[in-house]
């Protein structure tokens, strides 16, 4: 696949949804809501689920599923009161010492007025200051797009994973194209050149993993690579689970 089928592949329809990944990872699946703020944001989905014996926090971005749902969610753009939430969440797993999953497929935060004025940049960044700091273990997860900061937010793992079927990036090849040659149209050679691909990732120690997505498989087949991977985090202390977090995104 060339840099930009990979854009196209992550920006498609996945053959399940949002909710139904989360409850072929997890059981038993319960959802939390709200910032205790401002409200709800259905962009993301958070609560509780058990691996076998072990209770993870899951956080998700969701991009809905038919135009009701894809108008609630802006098409999986959260606002402030969405990462605040992710916020609220990600404290509540610290506190109860349970790993933290994140799903992530955004093209990015909601750039709408009312985010913009009750502070999206500012939870975009609280958000990121604390994910830097918990003592608990987190894996994130790219399943379709990766857009700038809205993606970054809920990707400050201590290992990132991305699909086959993904990307991650600082603004789509679009909008690079439309900077850079004044022409969209050139998106493909901008996706090239903004090297948009997992293995490029992984190449440069940005993503940890690729895993295909198996399509209706990939539920059952990611939980099986998820739980091993969280106990042995779990088997670091907090101060070098934390050191090591932080060194990991020093080197960018």
């Amino acid at each position: 696949m060339t840099a930009y089928d990979v854009v196209q592949a992550a920006r498609q329809d996945k053959a399940y949804t949002t909710r139904e990944l989360i409850n072929g990872v997890v059981t038993d699946f319960q959802e939390l809501h709200g910032d205790r703020q401002f409200g709800d944001d259905s962009a993301i989905i958070g609560g509780i689920g058990w691996l076998d014996e072990l209770a993870v926090t899951v956080i998700a971005t969701d991009k809905g599923h038919d135009l009701t749902t894809r108008m609630a969610t802006h098409f999986g753009s959260p606002e402030p009161w969405g990462y605040r939430k992710a916020q609220r969440l990600m404290q509540q797993a610290a506190k109860f010492n349970r790993p933290i999953v994140t799903l992530i497929n955004t093209p990015g935060a909601y750039p709408g007025k009312e985010a913009e004025a009750h502070g999206q940049g500012a939870a975009i960044a609280d958000l990121l200051l604390l994910a830097s700091q918990l003592p608990v273990p987190i894996l994130s997860i790219l399943i379709g797009e990766g857009g700038s900061g809205g993606a970054l937010a809920l990707a400050f793992g201590d290992q990132v994973w991305m699909t086959d079927q993904s990307m991650y990036a600082v603004l789509s090849p679009e909008g690079f194209a439309s900077i850079l040659w004044k022409d969209s149209k050139q998106a493909a050679n901008a996706a090239e050149g903004m090297q948009l691909t997992p293995e490029c990732f992984l190449a440069a120690g940005v993503a940890d993993k690729i895993i295909p997505d198996t399509g209706a498989k990939f539920a059952a087949d990611l939980r099986q690579q998820i739980k091993p991977t969280l106990l042995a985090l779990r088997q670091l202390d907090s101060a070098a689970l934390v050191a090591q977090r932080a060194a990991r995104f020093r080197k960018f």
